[in-house]
């Protein structure tokens, strides 16, 4: 049995949370959500979904005090909230815990690492869940597709792969890599795709590859950041990658991801580590970005818009 605690306990914590208890671990949920913590400590934490359905007590609080060190930490907040959550779980630090930090987009290791350790860094990236909180201590997912990790500077192969067993232990299928740039870009290739359109349309991914003009947005956008992948010499073994982002779409069409949710729940969205890492990254390397420099410009002005009447 591991001591695992996850910090940034949301749709997707809530998933790998409740399968890790079920296998048997220790399992410490933080969230920021008040009511999601004290739903989940007075009740137990249901995750039903394509793992089935299961309700597990849970150790959940909204800050990491009196956890003590743990064998694994994962941090699972946005990318904007890594900072805080990295500096949160210096507590959380024995001689040999692994924290894999697992955000969409690009750049949280690079923010954990000076905090925490570079050599104790796992990236991870996951996929195809289509996670989403139903109410208080609920969560549901429509898949669970991909799990992903790397070192990310000198972290030992040993601990690398000892954090792997802890997830395996749990039903989840898991990935190592050496290619950590691969590994990440193959994912957030999806992302670019579906997020920024998702968030500027409010389709699912479903119906965003079944409307010609929906799709025509995510495409644009997927070509970009594979043109900007290419030029800075990121290697995407995925075949034809637009293929590639059709066929794991389709295996989630009633999934709405996570930056709908956020804005539909009137919180802040991830739209600049996502959508708005292309065009920051495109623009030194002399790659055009128009598609996804429009859809951070709308989802931007819908989400000041939001958060100033909200």
């Amino acid at each position: 049995m591991a001591k695992v605690a996850i910090v940034g306990c949301g749709a997707m914590g809530s998933v790998y949370a409740a399968l890790m208890v079920d296998a048997g671990h220790e399992v410490h949920a933080v969230t920021l959500w008040p009511d999601h913590a004290a739903a989940m400590a007075s009740s137990g934490l249901r995750c039903e979904g394509a793992s089935g359905d299961r309700t597990v007590p849970i150790h959940a609080s909204t800050t990491t005090d009196g956890i003590g060190p743990c064998d694994l930490v994962i941090i699972a907040t946005k990318a904007f909230d890594v900072e805080a959550a990295a500096r949160s779980c210096i507590p959380l630090l024995g001689p040999e815990t692994i924290v894999q930090t697992i955000q969409n987009g690009l750049g949280s290791p690079e923010i954990a690492a000076p905090i925490l350790g570079a050599d104790r860094i796992a990236v991870g990236v996951v996929g195809g869940f289509g996670a989403s909180i139903r109410a208080p201590g609920h969560a549901h997912h429509n898949g669970m597709e991909m799990i992903r990790f790397g070192a990310f500077a000198g972290l030992p192969k040993q601990l690398l792969q000892a954090s792997a067993k802890i997830w395996e232990s749990a039903g989840f299928k898991v990935a190592l890599f050496d290619d950590i740039r691969q590994m990440v870009w193959e994912k957030l290739i999806m992302n670019v795709a579906f997020s920024g359109t998702s968030c500027a349309t409010g389709l699912t991914i479903g119906e965003i590859l079944g409307d010609a003009d929906a799709w025509g947005v995510a495409r644009g956008c997927a070509e970009e950041a594979i043109a900007v992948a290419k030029a800075s010499n990121v290697r995407l073994n995925v075949g034809d990658p637009l293929e590639h982002i059709r066929k794991l779409g389709g295996k989630i069409p009633d999934a709405r991801p996570s930056m709908l949710l956020d804005y539909n729940a009137g919180r802040r969205c991830e739209v600049d580590a996502i959508n708005g890492a292309i065009p920051r990254l495109g623009k030194p390397l002399g790659v055009a970005t128009p598609v996804n420099e429009t859809v951070v410009g709308i989802i931007r002005a819908r989400e000041r818009r939001m958060l100033a009447t909200g």
